[in-house]
């Protein structure tokens, strides 16, 4: 399923349902994370939805051209501290692997996503209701993989899975070397 998983641009029309973003979200909350404190939180909204509409508005005019396609969004937000004193140093790597059990979640439903870090991080905490103990971490479009056709030309050539660096590229012994 690690293969087979990739991030298309291209969503079709068919809608996903809350159960089915629900159900996405409860793979995430298992996810695991340093010492159980799980500092993630997801703000999520479904195409027809003013939700929606909320959280596409928050996307880089690239990201929004083509997600405002996807059936979701869905807003990864780390907890940095859970009582304003001690920080959770790995907020942010905790809430990645709440992103990557979601995903994966996903790929055996049927469904796909695309993660995505162009977001108007300015204007999210305000429009979101974030405090300063809140990080927006990334976006992701949750649907059903479409036609290529849907996209810019542009886009259409990249609608592929991409390739990765050689294990030997960031895997090393003991100490970082080359």
């Amino acid at each position: 399923m690690f293969t087979e998983r990739w991030s298309p641009r291209a969503f079709s029309d068919q809608p996903v349902t809350e159960d089915q973003i629900l159900t996405l979200l409860e793979a995430a909350r298992w996810a695991p994370s340093a010492s159980n404190l799980q500092p993630w939180r997801f703000i999520y909204g479904i195409k027809g939805e003013p939700e929606f509409d909320t959280l596409l508005s928050l996307l880089i005019p690239f990201n929004e051209g083509w997600a405002k396609r996807a059936a979701a969004l869905i807003f990864v937000v780390s907890v940095k501290s859970f009582d304003g004193e001690r920080p959770v140093a790995t907020h942010s790597f905790d809430a990645g692997s709440a992103w990557m059990s979601l995903a994966l979640q996903a790929h055996s439903m049927g469904l796909v996503t695309h993660g995505m870090g162009g977001l108007e991080f300015e204007k999210a905490p305000l429009i979101l209701g974030l405090n300063d103990n809140l990080k927006l971490e990334a976006g992701i479009a949750v649907g059903y993989q479409g036609d290529p056709a849907t996209l810019s030309e542009s886009l259409q050539k990249r609608e592929m899975p991409s390739t990765r660096q050689p294990l030997s590229a960031m895997a090393f012994k003991g100490k970082i070397s080359g």
